[in-house]
C-alpha cells in the first residue's frame, strides 16, 4: 500500500516532495490530472465527478490514503465524497484543516468550541471555485471567532505555472495581491489556497510587505499526514515504490514537473 497524492495538475508536487522529505520511506503514487486542468475554474459537480475519477484511480494502484492536495478539489468535492463515496477502508483527506489548525493555533483533533485567536484579518489568495465554495471560511468557524477573511480569486496563476511562465505568474500575483489589499489594506496574515502558490510565495510576500505571516500548505500538510500515519499505522504497508500518473501528455508533463521537484521524473499515462 502507498500514500496516494492528487491534484488537478502538478501543483500537489509541492505537497509530494515535502511529504517526502518528512517520510522518506514512504511510497507515494502521484496522479495529476493535467488533461482536464485547472479545476479553479470549473462546476463544482464536475470537480466532484473528476475528483472521485482520479481518486478511484489511486485506490486501484494500491493507495488506501489518498490525499488531495487540490485546495479546490477539497473545498468542491472532499465533504460529499466522505458522506456519499468513499469505500469502507480507505481515507481520503484534504488540505484545508492542517493549514487552519496552524492559522488557529490548534492541535490535531481538537474539537473543543471555538475561540478567539491573535490573527484577526486574514487575507486568502484562491481559485475562484475554493473561493466561491467558502470552504475555508466554513471550517474556520468550526475552531475560531471574530476573524475577517477577505478572499482573492486569483485567476490566471495556476495557468501560468502550468505552463511554466513564471513572469506572467508573478504579474498576475502582484495584480492579485494589490486588489485584495484595496478590500483588506493591512492583512495579519495570509492563506496562500492553491498547493501551486509555494512557487510564488517569495512573490506574494514581496508584495503584501513587512509584518504579514504567509502561510503555505506544503509542510504543514506533510506534518499534519505524519501525525496521521503515526495513529493510523494500518494505512500503510510495505513493498510498492513510488509513481506519478498523469491523464495529460506524460513528457510534457514530465518536463513541467522540473520546476516543482527540481529534480526530473517520469510520469506514466494514467
Amino acid at each position: 500500500m502507498a500514500v496516494g497524492v492528487f491534484d488537478s495538475g502538478l501543483g500537489g508536487l509541492t505537497v509530494l516532495d515535502a511529504v517526502a522529505k518528512r517520510l522518506p520511506d514512504l511510497p507515494l503514487v502521484y496522479f495529476g490530472d493535467n488533461a482536464h486542468a485547472p479545476y479553479g475554474v470549473r462546476t463544482s459537480d464536475d470537480i466532484y465527478n473528476l475528483t472521485v475519477s482520479a481518486t478511484q484511480k489511486l485506490f486501484d494502484n494500491g493507495c488506501d490514503l489518498v490525499i488531495l492536495a487540490c485546495n479546490t478539489a477539497s473545498a468542491a468535492a472532499l465533504k460529499r465524497m466522505q458522506e456519499n463515496w468513499v469505500p469502507e477502508g480507505k481515507r481520503v483527506l484534504g488540505v484545508f484543516v492542517p493549514l487552519i489548525e496552524a492559522l488557529t493555533e490548534r492541535q490535531w483533533g481538537d474539537n473543543t468550541a471555538p475561540r478567539e485567536v491573535a490573527v484577526k484579518h486574514v487575507a486568502l489568495f484562491a481559485t475562484p471555485a475554493t473561493v466561491a465554495s467558502r470552504a475555508f471560511q466554513r471550517e474556520l468557524a468550526f475552531r475560531a471567532i471574530g476573524v475577517d477573511v477577505e478572499a482573492q480569486a486569483c485567476g490566471g496563476v495556476v495557468d501560468a505555472i502550468e505552463e511554466g511562465d513564471l513572469i506572467l505568474a508573478e504579474a498576475l500575483v502582484r495584480s492579485h495581491v494589490e486588489a485584495l489589499k484595496r478590500k483588506m489594506p493591512r492583512p495579519d496574515a495570509a492563506i496562500l489556497g492553491c498547493t501551486h502558490y509555494p512557487l510564488m510565495e517569495k512573490v506574494f510576500a514581496d508584495a503584501l510587505g513587512d509584518g504579514v505571516q504567509v502561510f503555505s500548505q506544503a509542510n504543514l500538510v506533510a506534518e499534519s499526514l505524519a501525525d496521521y500515519l503515526q495513529r493510523h499505522p494500518e494505512m500503510v504497508g510495505p513493498g510498492m515504490e513510488s509513481k506519478f500518473l498523469t491523464t495529460g501528455d506524460p513528457a510534457r508533463v514530465s518536463s513541467h514537473a522540473i520546476q516543482f521537484l527540481h529534480r526530473p521524473i517520469n510520469f506514466q499515462k494514467a
